[in-house]
């Protein structure tokens, strides 16, 4: 079983904690956006309360590690690798949890490229253990709004994990799919999942839209999220989101793999 130690010191190794790529330009802009309300930086998220520059500075320090002081403009992120650590415990009695209960999941990324392999084997062990993983709305159409404008995507599972693709590409594991923020998927798949009559999930686990888009509709959501995702973070703060893992969600997928490991460890469950 991999240490906490050990994944610590992998995590700083391949920088999903501690000194990591994503700039402090790039986290302070989503911060401006957040406060002003712009729907890109909310990914489904109401906020309840007036959250302004300063205050999710101040959040984001608490929560990830990162410089609260908004003199410090430039350069790249840190998380501390303890906190994410800490962070990966309580998902992992989440999950737990879920597993010895059976609870219906329902399991999305925006990251198909870089988390489908770590979602995938959550997916796996959670289906052996009993827990309906969830896979409503598949092959919906979906109009996203992007910076080329407003483009037409296919929902699609695959190992259980819900994505968006380019109509016509083949779902192969592997192949390039669709980055996205948006709540709109896994509003489509909730929704699917309502009209059928069937189980809805107990528990959404995934990142950006889905996991602020299924908190906000009053379902329980865990996840990943980097330092210019503050959405996740005011979710957890508001009491509508359970769980937020800080840590880089775009390094290599393979970089991932150990804490696949780990948190299954952790839930007593198996590969």
């Amino acid at each position: 079983m991999l240490s906490s130690g050990a994944l610590r010191a992998h995590l700083v190794g391949a920088r999903l904690a501690g000194s990591i790529a994503t700039s402090r330009e790039k986290s302070l802009n989503r911060y401006r956006l957040f406060a002003a309300g712009d729907p890109r930086a909310l990914i489904g998220l109401e906020p309840a309360g007036d959250w302004s520059v300063g205050d999710l500075l101040g959040l984001m320090g608490e929560r990830c590690g990162v410089s609260a002081d908004p003199a410090h403009i430039s350069g790249t992120d840190v998380i501390d690798p303890d906190r994410t650590v800490a962070a990966l415990n309580a998902f992992a009695d989440r999950l737990g949890e879920a597993a010895g209960e059976r609870s219906p999941v329902l399991i999305g990324t925006g990251h198909p490229d870089r988390l489908t392999g770590f979602y995938g084997g959550l997916a796996d062990a959670l289906s052996a253990a009993g827990c309906p993983v969830l896979t409503p709305a598949y092959g919906m159409s979906i109009d996203i709004m992007t910076r080329f404008g407003v483009r037409t995507y296919n929902l699609a599972y695959v190992r259980g994990v819900a994505r968006m693709r380019e109509p016509g590409v083949r779902g192969d594991l592997g192949e390039p799919e669709i980055h996205t923020h948006s709540p709109l998927p896994v509003r489509s798949a909730l929704g699917a999942a309502a009209d059928a009559c069937g189980p809805l999930p107990e528990l959404v686990i995934g990142d950006h839209g889905w996991v602020c888009g299924a908190g906000q509709l009053g379902f329980e959501a865990i996840g990943l999220a980097d330092t210019d995702d503050p959405a996740l973070f005011v979710g957890q703060a508001e009491g509508r989101v359970s769980v937020v893992v800080p840590l880089d969600d775009a390094v290599r997928s393979d970089y991932y793999r150990p804490l696949t490991r780990y948190v299954l460890n952790r839930a007593c469950l198996s590969q």
